[in-house]
């Protein structure tokens, strides 16, 4: 096949999860989400939080999918906007811990409260509330752990959810900071 042929090869879209850098200002997170909806892009979880008070930094964890052109494209076009200081791609970068927080009311009677509280306990999920007819239960972990859990709540009875989104951190000794010293100290001599 040459070159110049279409491939009809086409690669299958993977989910990714990107640690973003942004300076801790109005407007930072709505020019993240600007890029994502004015191109298309799907966002399927989101955090955000303060992660530096010195120098006014917090990170946004997201999730999302595409074909590894479009990951690549993503990645370089949130690089260029002006609050963004660093863009990780953890998913390829190695191994990395990412977790998420649900609450989980599931409403049901008779015997399904009893099996309710026997999967709560195989989940080590937190029971927060328990009244006559529901529960709420506090569960970490996995998005894929939290979804099973979900998924085996609603057949005992009508459930309500919510979920955090995803936060992650690479695995390892090796920390942004220094990265961050450097690009923070370059920005300031320009």
């Amino acid at each position: 096949m040459s070159i110049y042929e279409k491939s009809n090869i086409e690669e299958k879209e993977s989910s990714r999860t990107l640690s973003v850098i942004v300076d801790n200002e109005p407007g930072a997170l709505a020019r993240v989400v600007g890029l994502f909806s004015g191109r298309g892009y799907n966002i399927e979880s989101l955090t955000v939080t303060e992660i530096d008070k010195k120098r006014h930094l917090s990170r946004i964890s997201l999730v999302t999918k595409g074909t590894s052109l479009t990951i690549e494209q993503i990645k370089s076009q949130l690089s260029r906007l002006v609050p963004v200081r660093l863009v990780r791609d953890l998913t390829i970068e190695g191994p990395f811990i990412e977790s998420e927080l649900a609450l989980i009311k599931v409403v049901s009677s008779g015997l399904n409260r009893v099996e309710a509280l026997r999967i709560a306990d195989t989940f080590r999920a937190k029971t927060l509330d328990v009244s006559l007819e529901s529960f709420i239960f506090e569960l970490t972990g996995k998005p894929h752990k939290i979804d099973a859990f979900v998924s085996l709540m609603t057949s005992l009875g009508d459930t309500e959810i919510s979920r955090t989104g995803v936060s992650a951190l690479s695995r390892g000794s090796k920390t942004e900071t220094e990265v961050l010293k450097k690009i923070i100290s370059k920005q300031v001599k320009s």
